[in-house]
């Protein structure tokens, strides 16, 4: 019974396109959009560096806090500090020192320095 007496034929075929363009679309910005999967991987690569680097600074944050304590209440810690950072020495003990090993690239800079000449 077809009231209106036009064909379903056409109807049906732009029905089914306008369907398929609307599916399209409604893709496109799932992957694509503001919120998309594309956002969602950069998102999550983002999360994971993120958490990379705080368990790396914990660790670094733990390993200072042993030194700290081992500073406190480690006598030769505290001794192989002060010879390396201050070059303090004990009575009787040499230290020699050794230059530099990084020399300056730029000729005028080696002349502006008091070491060199």
């Amino acid at each position: 019974m077809n009231f209106f007496h036009w064909d379903h034929k056409p109807f049906r075929r732009n029905a089914i396109l306008v369907l398929a363009l609307a599916t399209l679309v409604l893709v496109m910005h799932e992957i694509f959009g503001q919120h998309g999967y594309l956002v969602l991987r950069r998102q999550k690569q983002e999360y994971n560096s993120l958490q990379q680097k705080i368990q790396t600074l914990s660790q670094e944050n733990q390993q200072l806090d042993q030194k700290i304590k081992s500073l406190k209440t480690n006598p030769e810690a505290i001794e192989k500090q002060a010879r390396e950072q201050l070059h303090l020495v004990r009575p009787g003990e040499f230290v020699y020192m050794l230059p530099n090993k990084k020399q300056p690239k730029d000729p005028s800079t080696a002349q502006n320095n008091p070491q060199k000449q």
